[in-house]
């Protein structure tokens, strides 16, 4: 049996038509501030590269890491 961890920064932003979107990139620096971080949101706001079904990222909803542990309950049997 096994535990894994895994880190993840999750950026959600609200779209033209109000839904939300969220997007994660895996393993960020230990080291991100918040700043640096709403930062980049701005830049892709302002720059509008992502195109959703929602329409264009038009505002910051929420900024997370997310540190995830996994245990594996079950190995497989080596025959």
């Amino acid at each position: 049996m096994a535990s894994t961890s895994k880190k993840v920064l999750r950026m959600t932003f609200n779209s033209a038509l109000g839904s939300a979107v969220s997007i994660t990139l895996p393993e960020p620096k230990a080291d991100l501030t918040a700043a640096q971080i709403e930062a980049v949101m701005d830049q892709i706001i302002a720059k509008d590269i992502f195109l959703t079904s929602g329409g264009a990222l038009v505002s910051k909803r929420d900024v997370k890491i997310v540190d995830t542990t996994t245990d594996d309950l079950y190995d497989l049997p080596v025959v």
